[in-house]
């Protein structure tokens, strides 16, 4: 009798859960969807007076970053609060439990569905693949991490990833505007987005397959199975090619302006040099 209320207590639970998790997902898609069809067209003609000298494929761009931009502050902040702080996955970030986590997991999910929607209806204006294979890859991971409660604190740690997008998606609305590449914000913001994207894409890749290697093989991780294993490393690799392949352009862009910042001083020099 009583195993059968602990067992009826269990599947309750599960499912209230499930259902947490759907509500969560679904109210993401349409709030992220009312972000990019309404609200980021109010709310950019009143912040920036370029917005509304911008041509129509400009501001299909322009609002789908706006939207990437707010996932980006509120799934990386909260990420970054349960890192340090959701003691259930930090104890055991392979089985811990998820509840709070997954509140980030699901809502990232639901921002990555209306992306993916927004990108294949205006594919001529912001299609891309890599971002298809992006987006795919995160729902493929998030997808199990959702249904099977397993690998919480790695789903998070990942998505701390995001913390360096409102950088990147800073540096396209200056050039849309028309910002001189030299000005201040634009060097500042540059510097702020390769130095926020390497820490949080780039040197956060040696401790997460360091942790792998250092799980593998152990009771915890032979429970997942083959395909949530498989799923795991696969992910993991695909995100982390295409995050070195941004790294190296974005590296490139910066150098490439520090180079002609230091050229535009040296002539400055030199016509004060004849000057005097």
């Amino acid at each position: 009798m009583e195993a059968s209320t602990k067992a009826a207590v269990g599947t309750g639970a599960m499912e209230a859960s499930t259902k947490a998790v759907i509500c969560t997902v679904c109210s993401s898609f349409v709030v992220f969807q009312i972000l990019f069809h309404f609200v980021s067209y109010w709310f950019s003609a009143r912040v920036s007076s370029g917005y509304n000298s911008l041509s129509i494929d400009k501001k299909i761009e322009w609002n789908s970053r706006v939207v990437s931009t707010c996932h980006s502050l509120l799934v990386g902040i909260f990420g970054l609060y349960l890192f340090f702080f959701d003691e259930a996955t930090i104890t055991d970030p392979l089985w811990g439990d998820p509840t709070y986590v997954n509140i980030n997991i699901a809502t990232a999910s639901g921002y990555l569905i209306s992306d993916l929607l927004i990108i294949l209806f205006n594919w001529k204006v912001i299609g891309d693949k890599f971002f298809i294979i992006h987006h795919c890859a995160g729902l493929t991971a998030y997808y199990f991490v959702l249904t099977t409660g397993v690998l919480a604190y790695i789903a998070n740690f990942r998505l701390l990833a995001e913390l360096s997008s409102p950088f990147v998606n800073q540096r396209w609305f200056f050039e849309a505007l028309k910002y001189p590449k030299f000005s201040k914000a634009n060097v500042i913001n540059g510097i702020l987005m390769t130095v926020v994207f390497f820490i949080v894409r780039i040197i956060s890749i040696p401790p997460m397959y360091f942790f792998l290697y250092s799980v593998y093989g152990t009771e915890p991780y032979i429970r997942f199975g083959f395909v949530i294993q498989s799923v795991w490393i696969v992910t993991c690799i695909i995100l982390d090619v295409m995050n070195i392949m941004w790294m190296i352009k974005i590296t490139k862009g910066c150098i490439k302006v520090i180079s002609l910042i230091r050229q535009e001083k040296a002539k400055d020099s030199l016509q004060n040099g004849k000057l005097d």
